[in-house]
């Protein structure tokens, strides 16, 4: 059981599997649109060359790409306005920098503005996903992200860890990223990109303590979590 994006062109299918399974996924439509170069906030730059490719998908919203040369570095503050509160996590965009800076432009544009987060895992697997703005499971921004693994350790993602979604496949992040709320294991195949506080945890935690809206071990949480805004510093 493994965490990942899937691909839009079964995406019917494969979110009803997505019930079954622990799969962390994230996707776009077929449309052939692509995203192109913005802005994404400065920082003091650290010049980390990101290869933002095309995904072939249509962005779940209009969005531009990040620049190839990352505009953020070291510690980056960031609040999560939603409703169950504030979640506030410090992104580390020294061992990061490509999936910070496109965490940090897409948040700019107000991508994830009312965002739900639309599954959560309670089977072995303690995670609740957000960043898909059609809450389907299935959106992305119409490019994707490289992985940066340097953080990644074998088995352990502890409690806390901001960490990207992908195919399963190398290089395939988009807009989607998981919360641990209790110490999970997993693969090194997911770029951890930042750490939530203590308090914002026990926050996801508490709609964790809820369940799933069918009961289940994997689907969306019977608690209503919306991302309002994203702030960073």
């Amino acid at each position: 059981m493994t965490p990942r994006r899937t691909s839009a062109r079964r995406s019917a299918l494969l979110f009803a599997g997505l019930l079954l399974t622990p799969a962390l996924a994230a996707c776009g439509d077929d449309s052939g649109d692509t995203a192109t170069e913005s802005t994404s906030p400065e920082s003091g730059g650290t010049g980390a060359a990101c290869a933002y490719e095309s995904d072939g998908q249509e962005p779940s919203r209009e969005v531009t790409a990040p620049p190839e040369q990352a505009e953020v570095s070291g510690e980056v503050q960031a609040s999560v306005e939603t409703s169950i509160g504030t979640l506030n996590a410090v992104l580390d965009a020294e061992t990061a920098p490509c999936t910070v800076g496109s965490f940090a432009s897409l948040a700019e544009q107000g991508y994830y503005d009312d965002t739900p987060c639309h599954r959560l895992t309670t089977g072995g697997i303690f995670v609740l996903q957000c960043g898909d703005p059609t809450g389907t499971g299935t959106g992305g921004p119409g490019y994707t992200v490289p992985d940066e693994l340097e953080q990644a350790e074998e088995g352990g993602y502890p409690a806390g860890v901001l960490a990207m979604a992908n195919t399963g496949q190398p290089d395939t992040g988009g807009s989607q990223f998981f919360i641990v709320y209790d110490d999970t294991q997993l693969p090194p195949s997911y770029t951890v990109f930042g750490e939530l506080d203590e308090k914002s945890v026990e926050l996801v935690r508490d709609v964790a303590k809820k369940g799933t809206a069918d009961g289940g071990p994997d689907g969306a949480p019977a608690t209503e979590v919306t991302i309002e805004s994203v702030s960073l510093d």
